[in-house]
């Protein structure tokens, strides 16, 4: 008689029966992805980091994640149009904008297009966090 037995994940930051919330964070400056994968990863998150749209959108149109943290201004594709692109993939994805061009009429143009929360650079982590937590607080990922 074989018995599999599945690798256990540690039961934080994640949804019911153990899986983990899956976060995609797109952000062309590297120090950014730098920074947010590996804090993310330690609070027991599952995340993956992309420095550019177009690999981004690919790993979007493969599978779903819970949350995507996108920057606004990129070369290729701006972070408005990489929102369109994620929401028509997949509607219930919560996004969380970060950028250094915050102003009031580019969050109202974030929000209007659907973003959970607008977060202005610099940013401390535990803001990004907090955003997070209330994405799966919302959507019923914790208990």
């Amino acid at each position: 008689m074989n018995h599999h037995i599945p690798d256990a994940a540690p039961p934080t930051g994640g949804s019911p029966a153990g899986r983990r919330t899956s976060i995609l964070i797109l952000d062309d400056e590297p120090i950014v992805c730098k920074r947010l994968k590996p804090f993310f990863q330690k609070a027991g998150y599952e995340v993956e980091a992309f420095g550019r749209p177009a690999e981004a959108l690919d790993r979007v149109r493969e599978r779903r994640f819970d949350v995507v943290i996108t920057d606004l201004k990129m070369p290729g594709m701006d972070g408005l149009a990489f929102l369109g692109q994620v929401k028509t993939q997949h509607p219930d994805t919560n996004v969380i904008v970060i950028t250094g061009f915050a102003t009031l009429e580019t969050a109202r143009e974030s929000f209007r297009n659907g973003v959970f929360d607008f977060v202005a650079k610099p940013f401390k982590l535990p803001a990004i966090l907090d955003a997070v937590k209330r994405i799966e607080k919302e959507r019923g990922l914790v208990p």
